[in-house]
């Protein structure tokens, strides 16, 4: 028991990587719908858009692309499905 409390205490302590939001970083304006080699980046395997919890990027950029990836999706750029 005591050796759990030592490890999670030691975890704790890390100093954590400051995500950084990709458009922001690369000064890119606007998320191109039409771009699917960048939204790929951004969906799973099963072709479901990240949070942005787990990929870094701003609000503002996030609602920005799972606009695109919607709209490439309605245009059959991106599949729906990972078939």
């Amino acid at each position: 028991m005591i050796r759990i409390i030592r490890i999670i205490f030691m975890y704790n302590n890390q100093p954590k990587k400051e995500k950084k939001c990709f458009f922001c970083s690369n000064q890119v304006e606007d998320v191109d719908y039409k771009d699917t080699r960048l939204l790929r980046g951004f969906v799973n395997f099963h072709m479901k858009i990240l949070p942005a919890k787990r990929t870094g990027v701003c609000a503002w950029h996030q609602r920005k692309l799972s606009q695109a990836v919607k709209r490439s999706r309605i245009m059959a750029l991106l599949s729906t499905t990972h078939q």
